[in-house]
């Protein structure tokens, strides 16, 4: 297939078969890519970061790294990391109640907001949103258990790939976060701003 741009603060969707590679990449680097997979047979069962930490030990994704499903089945295997380890598994799916939490008014451009209307584009209701892996991103907790989120040091045509292990439907927003907070920069920390994703199959 070509490959599917996921422009600037928007999220698409597509089936990925069983044994099919996925390549995400960001090509101006430092965009963080909220990333999201459904059984194609069954959207309620869904890719769960904290059931994949429990088998991994570990809530950083790493290459080789098996993604669980909520019902602890295998559904991604994280074949290939090109773009240093710099990716999440904790900060959770951005919202418009992010946004007023953070004082901002009026409508803002969300990750939860990305991925419902995917879904509905490829003709799916989702009963939940779930927390996303989040590519291209990184965050850290401090001793004392204060959770941050500066910028990404991901520099620009980094990539990874994933091996789907079941028939699945994808979904990856470009998140839109934006605002100035200390400590909670992720993608908007970069004077290159918010910017597109690409999606090949392989």
């Amino acid at each position: 297939m070509s490959t599917l741009v996921v422009p600037a603060r928007e999220g698409r969707g597509l089936h990925v078969k069983q044994g099919q590679r996925l390549r995400l990449s960001t090509p101006q680097g430092a965009q963080c890519a909220d990333f999201f997979a459904f059984n194609a047979a069954n959207v309620r069962e869904f890719l769960s970061c904290p059931h994949t930490w429990v088998s991994t030990f570990s809530i950083v994704p790493r290459q080789g790294h098996v993604f669980l499903s909520r019902f602890r089945r295998p559904m991604l295997r994280f074949a290939l990391d090109a773009a240093g380890g710099a990716h999440d598994m904790l900060i959770t799916t951005c919202d418009q109640l992010r946004y007023e939490f953070f004082g901002h008014v009026g409508y803002h451009a969300n990750c939860a907001d990305n991925l419902m209307t995917a879904m509905r584009r490829l003709g799916y209701e989702v009963p939940v949103v779930p927390q996303a892996v989040n590519f291209f991103a990184r965050s850290s907790v401090g001793p004392d258990g204060q959770l941050s989120s500066p910028p990404n040091l991901v520099p620009p045509g980094a990539y990874v790939e994933l091996e789907a292990l079941m028939d699945l439907i994808c979904v990856v927003s470009a998140c839109p976060f934006d605002l100035e907070v200390p400590g909670w920069e992720i993608s908007s920390g970069h004077s290159k701003g918010l910017s597109e994703l690409l999606i090949d199959i392989l």
